[in-house]
């Protein structure tokens, strides 16, 4: 090669490198992405595997978590009947309670260090599934103290460097999609508001997704779960996209689980989305609709791979105070000894608020998934992506018999500020919204959200 051929296509690499490269030393954003998911396994009846797989891994003694609901359900019975049959030796854990607390995560923590297991197996909604990721955690670094691995502000967010023991996921919901992520929820009950632990190291070894589970869910469970479905999808989509946040860590292992909406991700979102707009409705008025709800089933896990990785943004982080300050509302069909807000109500409750807000900065992404829901968007301009979207959300939620807003559930503009304050420390989320807020905007948030209709 000739010596000015060399030095051009010198000249060139260097260019390249330094538009490519957003280390901190060239600049202050992200350009790179991180892909983590669960290995997943899907298809009606796979749940008898279990102990097969719990076999193959050597488990010698296994941790089953689930509620006192569903230990006297099929699902638990059918992980029962596997790991019985194939000599797997388990002790059972029932007290994981619907909508986590501190409390209830460290009852389930002490348990698991008490236990000394190889393996866990959780067999439930995104409560269970949850509570078991943390016992394992703390059960793996039982020198920790709770607070190190729950998100900042309220925690101190420290990464997880310790091994944690193998842990499947038998989902019972169609909401979560907590079988493929890394993130546990729970009220922090001291501040009356939701947090979590964020990090890959606590996703599932691996996701059984059976559609049968899902054929035991009230109808309103269905709606709620699907809500939460709906949003991951609208959220992840819609969040600031990836190379646009920062700083950049230093090191991988400071990347947060939660990175901005990025192209594998966004792949993931729409799809869920759709099967959303087309099952929906069918999963939750017959539920002996199996095509139905074997589809939700498969939408609440390819939600979970797009948010898991992309995060959700304000109607999640708007919804940990609508949970955690609930005072007397009981949701239709939760068998619950204490006053809940479905995860997947509190956050859908806001959602028309939240997208008319938020559309302004990326308006062809608000139509385009107002369409997807139905909206006839031919005649449609930017400026009313906001509009379009959150009228499609209103007549979704309507036809779905909805209650009313955030007043139906028992709260008031005097309450606005309770719920402002429960929001702000959610900033893992609140950032990834696509535009900036104040709390004059999140107090006009919760407002447009008293009532829907």
């Amino acid at each position: 090669m000739a010596t000015a051929s060399r030095a051009r296509v010198a000249h060139l690499l260097r260019h390249l490198q330094s538009a490519a490269c957003q280390c901190p030393t060239h600049s202050h954003t992200y350009s790179q992405g991180n892909m983590a998911v669960s290995n997943i396994r899907y298809g009606a009846g796979v749940t008898k595997e279990v102990g097969m797989d719990l076999q193959n891994m050597g488990a010698k003694n296994v941790c089953l978590m689930t509620d006192k609901n569903l230990s006297q359900l099929p699902p638990v019975q059918a992980v029962m009947d596997s790991l019985v049959k194939n000599g797997i030796s388990f002790q059972v854990y029932d007290d994981v309670r619907v909508e986590p607390t501190d409390a209830s995560f460290k009852d389930a923590i002490e348990f698991a260090k008490k236990g000394a297991f190889d393996a866990y197996v959780a067999v439930g909604g995104g409560s269970t599934m949850d509570t078991c990721k943390a016992a394992n955690l703390y059960a793996s670094s039982p020198h920790s103290e709770f607070l190190d691995y729950v998100n900042a502000p309220i925690g101190k967010g420290k990464p997880v460097t310790v091994s944690l023991r193998p842990l499947i996921a038998v989902p019972t919901t169609s909401g979560t999609g907590s079988e493929t992520t890394g993130v546990a929820i729970f009220d922090y009950e001291h501040l009356k508001v939701k947090t979590g632990i964020a990090s890959r190291a606590i996703k599932p070894t691996l996701g059984l997704v059976d559609p049968l589970h899902t054929l035991h869910m009230p109808g309103q469970v269905v709606a709620n779960s699907g809500f939460d479905v709906l949003c991951h999808a609208l959220e992840s989509y819609t969040a600031l996209p990836y190379h646009m946040r920062s700083p950049c860590p230093s090191n991988p292992i400071a990347r947060p689980a939660y990175q901005g909406s990025n192209p594998i991700s966004d792949i993931w979102a729409v799809h869920a989305l759709r099967i959303v707009a087309k099952y929906l409705k069918r999963a939750v008025r017959n539920p002996d609709d199996l095509e139905a709800r074997s589809n939700m089933h498969l939408a609440s896990a390819f939600a979970g791979i797009g948010f898991g990785n992309a995060g959700v943004h304000l109607c999640h982080g708007m919804s940990y105070p609508i949970s955690g300050l609930v005072k007397t509302y009981k949701a239709k069909d939760y068998n619950v000894d204490h006053p809940l807000v479905p995860h997947g109500l509190s956050v859908v409750l806001t959602s028309p608020a939240v997208f008319t807000f938020t559309a302004q900065m990326f308006p062809e992404r608000h139509l385009e998934t107002a369409e997807i829901l139905g909206a006839d968007i031919r005649t449609a301009r930017t400026q009313d992506a906001g509009a379009v979207l959150a009228d499609t959300l209103r007549k979704f939620l309507f036809d779905l018999n909805v209650d009313n807003g955030l007043a139906a559930l028992g709260y008031s503009k005097a309450d606005i500020p309770s719920l402002v304050k429960g929001t702000l420390p959610q900033e893992r989320v609140t950032k990834l919204a696509p535009r900036p807020q104040s709390e004059e905007d999140l107090c006009a948030l919760f407002e447009a959200s008293m009532k829907l209709y």
